[in-house]
């Protein structure tokens, strides 16, 4: 139980520190999102929403690797790593709907 809520501890401090240091765009992007007045603004939120998505979709795929590796060796994850296949799969679960909402996302500005 301690090892379920330190690794969903690391996932979030890890999704923060990703967000942090994430700026694909020279310009503050919470202005853009709170306030689009232009075509540019909105191409640039779209543009952004898809690199998200592309961040979120290489996710996806790594933890398909590591998930595939745990279920055709689960013995190199060691006892400790019992319930794994299920956390890999709810993060591959997660990242899949973060893509879906991020493309959309950018379909709607492309539209605006």
């Amino acid at each position: 139980m301690k090892h379920t809520y330190l690794i969903i501890l690391l996932f979030a401090f890890g999704l923060l520190t990703a967000c942090a240091e994430f700026d694909p765009h020279s310009r503050d992007m919470s202005q853009a999102v709170h306030n689009p007045k232009s075509k540019a603004d909105h191409e640039a939120l779209a543009q952004h929403y898809e690199d998200v998505a592309k961040e979120m979709q290489a996710k996806v795929e790594e933890h398909k690797k590591i998930l595939s590796q745990y279920e055709r060796e689960p013995w190199l994850f060691g006892k400790q790593a019992t319930g794994y296949g299920v956390h890999c799969q709810r993060l591959i679960d997660v990242y899949e709907k973060a893509v879906e909402e991020n493309l959309e996302m950018a379909k709607m500005h492309r539209q605006m």
